[in-house]
């Protein structure tokens, strides 16, 4: 019975029906043959999307629709390149640093490339880099974006396994710095072998001018961690906060968001929140099936018959979430696998915060990560550049995010010790 579900859902894949459909009806079919109550389908459904952490998502996606369209991305990349644009390779710090920034208010890979994308691309291209530098750099530090609070897909992960969306948050702080690093130091490496330009170093006027049209948009991610770490505001609350405070810059302090223009952002951010919320609802069935045939009891209990050492366990689980990136969109992943991965985790002792950090990290690397990265599709589109174009350039990139995502996988207090300091959350 569990198999013919299992099939109906595949062969639904196959033939491009929309996951939560094939979900949805995949679930339906186990139900029906194994006799239950129907009732219990829009029970699970109604339960699945009465969750508390779920209301943040339409706000952080209404967040990152109101900064791409109220001039702060043009403001924070202008004040990364201040910070290291005269570094060699300037242009291709400045967009790291700014992916970092434009992390702490919207939470998207997606955002970020289409957003920050557009403006750092154009500016690559003034500059004399090569466009493939400039998209593969724009893709990769776009994966910064859901490591660094707020996160879309952090808080994804926290409903599905009943994580803390709070140290979920705070968790994806060094993981994303070290990302950032990483990337800057293969930028630099890079930019010493090919003589790439930089800019002047820049005095102190045109300092504080980048900082202090920037100022107000580098105050959202300081609100939002500050308040959380207070207690002031819950991380769901902080998305609600974090929307409110981008829309009072767009239309009081840059006023370049026009009133007229809201009702477009709100009817964009509807039709996403909907798809999320759709795969949340039929994911949860799905995951309740699973349980319910043995599934992930059964998994858990393969891989951990696979070795003893938990380090080699975590190797496979992060290949099989690295090979199943490549060819499924994120949050459609974790629909389907944290309800089976997560348990084996907390069997071989990794903490649930240390396992979302590795689940999204894993997962963005997929969104750059030929055949079906969807960053890569962005960026390629942005830059009017080839798509093949772009997964060759993407490549060397690559290797940085892996080496970050080993370092998250063997050396757990990268991602506990500042939930544990500051929220006293393990």
């Amino acid at each position: 019975m569990s198999a013919l579900a299992l099939a109906l859902w595949l062969v639904l894949m196959a033939l491009g029906t929309p996951l939560f459909a094939s979900l949805g009806l995949s679930a339906a079919l186990f139900v029906a043959l194994r006799d239950f109550e129907p009732l219990v389908i829009p029970q699970k459904i109604a339960t699945a999307a009465d969750s508390f952490p779920l209301l943040a998502a339409p706000f952080f996606i209404l967040m990152g629709n109101l900064m791409n369209s109220s001039g702060i991305t043009q403001r924070i990349f202008r004040f990364a390149n201040v910070l290291v644009g005269w570094m060699r390779g300037g242009l291709g710090h400045a967009n790291i640093v700014a992916s970092v920034i434009f992390a702490g208010m919207s939470g998207s890979a997606v955002a970020d490339a289409g957003g920050l994308g557009t403006i750092e691309i154009q500016a690559m291209r003034q500059a004399g880099y090569e466009d493939d530098f400039a998209v593969a750099v724009t893709a990769a530090s776009a994966t910064i974006g859901p490591i660094i609070p707020p996160s879309l897909p952090m808080i994804i992960y926290a409903v599905l396994a009943g994580a803390s969306v709070g140290g979920l948050f705070i968790g994806g702080i060094l993981p994303g710095l070290l990302m950032a690093l990483a990337l800057m130091g293969y930028v630099w490496l890079r930019a010493r072998a090919k003589n790439y330009p930089h800019e002047p170093v820049p005095d102190a006027a045109g300092a504080w001018r980048a900082f202090r049209d920037a100022f107000f948009a580098l105050m959202a991610p300081v609100i939002l961690l500050g308040g959380i770490v207070s207690g002031v505001f819950t991380p769901t609350e902080s998305a609600a906060v974090a929307a409110f405070y981008a829309l009072f810059l767009g239309l009081f302090i840059y006023r370049e968001l026009k009133w007229r223009d809201i009702p477009a952002l709100i009817l964009a951010t509807i039709e996403t929140n909907g798809v999320v919320l759709a795969l949340v609802m039929t994911a949860v069935l799905f995951g309740w099936n699973l349980s319910v045939a043995q599934i992930p009891q059964t998994l858990g209990r393969f891989i951990v018959g696979l070795a003893d050492d938990p380090l080699i366990v975590l190797l496979v689980i992060n290949l099989f979430l690295l090979f199943v990136g490549m060819f499924m969109e994120a949050i459609a992943a974790m629909m389907i696998l944290v309800p089976i991965l997560g348990p084996v985790a907390m069997q071989i002792g990794v903490s649930p915060i240390q396992f979302g950090v590795i689940v999204v990290l894993n997962l963005m690397i997929g969104t750059v990560t030929p055949p079906v990265g969807v960053v890569l599709f962005v960026t390629a589109n942005v830059a009017r550049v080839p798509f093949e174009r772009v997964t060759r350039a993407i490549l060397p990139f690559l290797l940085p995010l892996l080496g970050v995502l080993i370092a998250v996988s063997v050396w757990p207090p990268l991602t506990t010790y500042l939930p544990k300091l500051l929220m006293g959350i393990e």
